[in-house]
């Protein structure tokens, strides 16, 4: 027989009132701390980009420059999409069904350009991105060191083993052991800035860094139940939900 779903503790106004006033002081702070991280995180240094990329999009080929569409500005996502498979990755697919119309206007507005990139080729991405309809920028690495480069693409035989500013031999000790002749595709967002023709590559997030992009992960965030995945620091009894992506 299932366990009946639990509920936080019901207290009066006056006890609950102590108990937020406590929580937005360390709400406070945190908010804060990511205010100071991000001060840093823009006073990172900067790497110039120095090969040639090659993109595919709807209507042709592309450069790296041509994805910034005029803007000074390009934030980009890794989408999770081998070559061989039909459909993207579901977990990025969560995120991608975040990113509107309004997200890429408001970039605009802030001299930044939008765009995801992912190994299948252009074909596989526009059938996929019809089905989901979507209508966000989205093109292809295919057959371009893009992915490998950027750490996103792990391949041993293109000398790409490094994920999460990990090594090989740190990632197989967190369990994640790569396989000879089998590409793995992992998550990420990079960001890049142009001056004059010269492309600079500032920064760069993978895994668990991802989720501040997406919004319905800090809604949940702010809800009694959370995200209701098992990584997740909750009472014992909270419910889970298997399926999210």
């Amino acid at each position: 027989m299932a366990e009946a779903t639990k509920y936080p503790e019901i207290v009066s106004q006056d006890k609950w009132l102590t108990a937020r006033m406590t929580l937005l002081a360390e709400e406070k702070a945190l908010t804060r701390q990511r205010d100071a991280v991000a001060a840093r995180r823009r006073r990172l240094p900067m790497v110039r980009i120095e090969k040639d990329y090659a993109f595919e999009g709807p209507s042709g080929p592309l450069s790296l420059a041509d994805l910034f569409g005029g803007h000074s500005q390009l934030f980009l996502g890794h989408f999770m999409f081998d070559p061989d498979w039909d459909e993207g990755c579901s977990s990025c697919t969560h995120l991608a069904d975040e990113i509107s119309d309004g997200h890429i206007r408001h970039l605009a507005d802030s001299n930044t350009a939008f765009t995801y990139v992912s190994r299948a080729p252009i074909a596989k991405i526009e059938a996929y991105k019809a089905k989901r309809g979507w209508t966000f920028p989205w093109v292809s690495s295919f057959g371009s060191d893009f992915n490998y480069d950027f750490g996103v693409t792990l391949d041993p035989a293109k000398g790409a083993t490094s994920y999460n500013y990990k090594t090989r031999d740190e990632l197989a000790a967190d369990g994640f052991t790569l396989t000879e002749g089998k590409p793995a595709e992992t998550p990420g967002f990079s960001a890049f800035l142009k001056v004059g023709d010269d492309i600079f590559h500032t920064y760069s997030t993978f895994a668990r860094g991802c989720e501040a992009f997406g919004g319905a992960h800090y809604i949940l965030d702010m809800t009694v139940w959370g995200r209701q995945q098992s990584f997740e620091d909750s009472p014992e009894g909270w419910p889970q939900n298997p399926t999210y992506g």
